[in-house]
């Protein structure tokens, strides 16, 4: 079992967006669709279309943006029992605006993923992790710092391999934040440009130095169109991304993760979980959606030219 907690959010997903309308103007679109987004929920859908069984925890709204991201990943076979139903605070939603070349702007709402704490993690609906992953730092205020630290100590204790993803640090304090959480940490997530404004490090090498000093157990630093590039005390390397057709780049890290994190619970070596994690990424973006490219785990290998 993979858990993957943290941050839920509804998406209004719209392409192409070439320029933000002036005020009183109307801008039009080719599409506009609503989609499971947020880290965890993200990373939980991809896990569960690759075939493995997933949890994901968070908190979501008494509201019908909660009610269509409980619905939707319970479609693609997502434990979602551990989700709470806030009666204080709406879904968090992102209004995500796609560009032709496929990058993306965002307005986001915090909503339910500011209340997100540890008293969240209720282990008791939890089947025992094979992995468990935290994610979406910095979008979860009541979780960052010393209560994830305290998550991730009872992860370890029920003998998961535990992973974080991260987010951009919009504190400029994300050293400090994370600094408890590192020693905990089998694995670190983050995309190069949030590792670097993490570290203060402008190289993959002296950035996951820094981390594995804190006591990080491996450190993979998503690269997008470069790859990755993976780092632990005995070894070192970089992988290609697998070049598609870009449509859309939402979720490609989530989706990299949930790559990952399959490798781990299926025991596979570091490098073919990287490569698997590598194709993940790359299938999410020639579709529109955080995770609408994830094929199954057997597509996915094929894909990649990776031995079943």
């Amino acid at each position: 079992m993979i858990v993957s907690a943290g941050n839920i959010v509804a998406d209004h997903v719209a392409q192409p967006v070439a320029h933000y309308p002036p005020k009183g103007a109307c801008a039009h679109v080719q599409r506009m669709e609503m989609h499971v987004g947020g880290c965890a929920s993200n990373t939980g859908l991809a896990v569960a279309k690759l075939g493995l069984p997933v949890q994901v925890v968070g908190r979501v709204g008494n509201d019908l943006f909660g009610e269509f991201v409980i619905q939707t990943l319970q479609a693609s076979g997502v434990d979602t029992r551990a989700i709470v139903r806030s009666e204080t605070a709406s879904t968090s939603q992102t209004m995500v605006m796609v560009h032709p070349d496929g990058e993306r702007s965002f307005i986001h709402l915090m909503g339910t993923n500011a209340e997100f704490g540890e008293g969240d993690i209720r282990w008791e609906l939890l089947d025992t992790p094979k992995v468990f992953h935290l994610a979406g730092a910095f979008l979860t205020p009541a979780m960052d710092g010393e209560p994830a630290s305290r998550v991730l100590q009872q992860a370890r204790a029920r003998g998961a391999i535990t992973t974080l993803d991260t987010t951009w640090d919009h504190t400029g304090h994300g050293f400090d934040i994370l600094r408890p959480c590192f020693p905990l940490l089998d694995f670190i997530l983050p995309n190069f440009e949030e590792a670097r404004q993490i570290s203060r490090e402008t190289e993959p090498e002296r950035i996951a130095d820094r981390l594995l000093d804190e006591g990080v157990g491996t450190v993979v630093i998503k690269m997008g169109g470069e790859g990755c590039y993976v780092k632990h005390r005995e070894v070192a390397f970089h992988l290609p991304a697998y070049p598609v057709a870009v449509v859309d780049t939402l979720g490609a890290g989530d989706c990299f993760c949930a790559g990952f994190l399959v490798g781990l619970a299926l025991g596979w070596d570091i490098e073919r979980t990287a490569r698997l994690a590598n194709a993940v990424g790359a299938l999410c973006v020639t579709a529109l959606g955080a995770t609408t490219g994830v094929r199954p785990l057997a597509e996915t290998l094929a894909f990649a030219g990776i031995a079943q």
